[in-house]
């Protein structure tokens, strides 16, 4: 057995997951990391490591012509080549918005659909410490506090905000098992052992992209300093995610219910410490935003001047046409209008 494939198995059982009666979905997009997992899963498939229902997803963003119908197509191949199932989705793409954030949306709920229909047990990214890295320094630079510093989650919850909605008891895991030691090198010469191709997207080259910029330009400069620059920004996100949940079990504890819901007091906005304001307002607005995804530093600066300033009915402008706004002793907040 390939060293990939064994330390994948040794991530599965450190992680507690079953390893037979359920369904996996793969999430793949025809890249290396997605392909060198699906491969190591099918090897341990093979060796009978793992006796689990896999189901390959793959979803079309339509953004780069004959090269997404290729990739669809090289995908369709690769789950024939495996024994797997697959399922395709496809859906075009708003540019009018957050290029990056409107391809990501669109994709997660196709994944989240895909395994409610199946009931599935958890969806797998193949997100590496590369990926990692790069999400720490894009938060770092857009001025993120300690849970955006956290990066990304080994396991999360995929369908938590809609089990909320809904009130469903059966809950979806999103899993990302390479995350915490693969590195994207690792993935590629793993596909190159076996003998396996794999897909690049051109996008990926497109410096007009934060994440591109982050990866071709900024993390080869931190490398001069520190070849291990990677591994180093990844294990600085995953002590910061440890610190962030021991401050979220206390919030839990001692957190007014208030910070959950439409409004917000002013007063007791103001009765908090700096650092415990920000925490609440950031959980505030998560909460009703769903996720804290294009809010700067800016941001909350604005809002802290809008908590302590002697007007009232004055605005706050976030992304996607979303307003704080102060009036009557509270804040609230209100969604942009979606447009048909």
């Amino acid at each position: 057995m390939n060293n990939f494939t064994r330390q994948l198995l040794i991530e599965w059982r450190k992680l507690g997951f079953p390893f037979e009666d359920a369904t996996i979905i793969i999430a793949v997009s025809g890249g290396a990391d997605s392909v060198s997992l699906a491969l190591a899963l099918s090897e341990l498939k093979t060796r009978q490591k793992l006796n689990l229902r896999f189901v390959l997803a793959h979803f079309n963003h339509k953004l780069r012509g004959e090269e997404s119908e290729r990739d669809e197509s090289f995908v369709k191949n690769l789950a024939e080549k495996f024994d797997f199932e697959l399922v395709i989705g496809e859906g075009e793409i708003s540019k009018n918005e957050n290029l990056e954030q409107s391809a990501r949306k669109a994709r997660y709920d196709f994944l989240t659909e895909t395994a409610e229909n199946l009931r599935a047990f958890a969806v797998l990214t193949a997100h590496t410490l590369n990926d990692q890295a790069e999400t720490f320094l894009i938060s770092l630079i857009r001025g993120s506090g300690l849970e955006g510093l956290g990066a990304m989650k080994t396991l999360r919850i995929l369908n938590e905000e809609k089990s909320k909605i809904e009130n469903q008891k059966s809950k979806i895991l999103l899993i990302r098992p390479l995350l915490s030691w693969a590195k994207r090198i690792d993935t590629e010469n793993f596909c190159h052992l076996n003998e396996i191709e794999f897909r690049y997207d051109s996008m990926n080259e497109d410096l007009a992209f934060r994440r591109v910029r982050v990866r071709k330009i900024l993390l080869p400069m931190l490398q001069d300093f520190n070849p291990k620059i990677i591994e180093n920004l990844s294990q600085t996100a995953f002590l910061l995610q440890k610190d962030f949940e021991t401050l979220e079990n206390y919030r839990r504890e001692n957190v007014e219910t208030e910070f959950f819901e439409a409004e917000i007091s002013l007063k007791k906005l103001r009765d908090l410490t700096e650092s415990e304001r920000n925490n609440a307002i950031r959980r505030w607005l998560k909460n009703l935003r769903g996720d804290l995804r294009a809010l700067d530093a800016k941001h909350f600066e604005a809002i802290e001047r809008l908590i302590f300033s002697r007007k009232s009915g004055k605005l706050v402008e976030l992304p996607n046409g979303e307003t704080i706004t102060k009036s009557a002793g509270n804040l609230y907040f209100e969604k942009g209008k979606v447009e048909k």
